[in-house]
């Protein structure tokens, strides 16, 4: 059997939901999956593009075998198309969306779907999401576009209007940490940790661990314990994060003061959930009264 993408387990009803529409011919012509980062949301469009590529489905999935499939797993498909920036974190050009054009009003060479993945939705700018309208408006016959993003505020109104939301959410969290001991060939508690430090995001939590991030997050909880121990200013410790991912670090930042948060309604030290910041976490929590974390 040929080798194809498979989407996470935590998407299988997501995907049982999308098979059933095309089933009753009920797909819609755009679809923008949406949820937080780190969770496969663009590895489960492109499996799912690649199902109603196959030529002879089976339970919801690419058989593997037929001629599709073999050019999907080649990456070679002519009627998958695969719109992403030229360079991470860059936005998508007018010129990339315009050449869509071509490829949907064209006859899909497979005599089946033609279908577009656009990854990240949110990477177009007000003149390339102009240039995906029309296409949104009248995509032609058999002809699918999946939007992905992790940032539904940066996606303009008028591209989410002509789109069916699919909503991706955090997997059961026993499932995830099952998925990252195989993957990461952790211990139950190590996965349960890094797991929570990534906010539930299995892939994020798998790419902490093989980035080697341990260390950037230890210099972030060092620096606000110098803070509240008054050993460093703000600033002196603000200046020693610049090299630090700023978005990380605000994903960081969320999740402790969350947990600070937590611990203040609850009065429970138990109920913060971030072991490697633990005893910071509560110390700050118990200064707080509930008005004022929820402030």
């Amino acid at each position: 059997m040929t080798e194809l993408i498979t989407a996470y387990p935590w998407f299988a009803e997501r995907n049982k939901h999308l098979a059933e529409l095309h089933r009753q011919k009920r797909l819609p012509h755009a679809l923008l999956i949406h949820g937080m980062q780190g969770i496969g949301k663009a590895l489960f469009a492109k499996s799912f593009a690649q199902m109603l590529l196959c030529q002879q489905p089976e339970s919801g999935k690419a058989c593997g075998v037929c001629k599709s499939c073999e050019l999907n797993a080649a990456g070679s498909h002519p009627d998958l198309f695969i719109l992403q920036p030229e360079e991470a974190g860059k936005q998508l050009k007018v010129d990339q969306v315009r050449a869509l054009g071509e490829f949907i009003y064209s006859t899909a060479q497979q005599g089946g779907y033609r279908v577009v993945v656009i990854d990240p939705a949110d990477s177009m700018n007000i003149a390339s999401a102009n240039a995906l309208l029309k296409m949104l408006e009248e995509p032609g016959s058999d002809t699918l576009l999946l939007l992905v993003t992790s940032k539904m505020g940066q996606v303009l109104p008028t591209i989410k209007s002509r789109c069916q939301h699919i909503e991706c959410v955090t997997p059961d969290t026993e499932v995830a940490i099952s998925w990252l001991m195989s993957e990461g060939d952790l211990d139950e508690e190590r996965a349960r940790g890094v797991l929570t430090i990534n906010r539930g995001a299995p892939k994020e939590a798998l790419a902490y661990l093989n980035n080697n991030l341990g260390e950037d997050r230890a210099q972030l909880i060092r620096g606000l314990a110098d803070i509240l121990k008054q050993r460093r200013s703000p600033l002196e410790v603000a200046q020693a994060w610049q090299k630090l991912d700023l978005e990380l670090l605000l994903g960081w930042l969320y999740s402790l003061l969350t947990d600070i948060a937590r611990g203040a309604l609850c009065e429970n030290d138990d109920s913060v959930r971030h072991e490697d910041a633990r005893n910071m976490l509560n110390a700050v929590a118990k200064k707080l009264t509930p008005l004022e974390s929820l402030n």
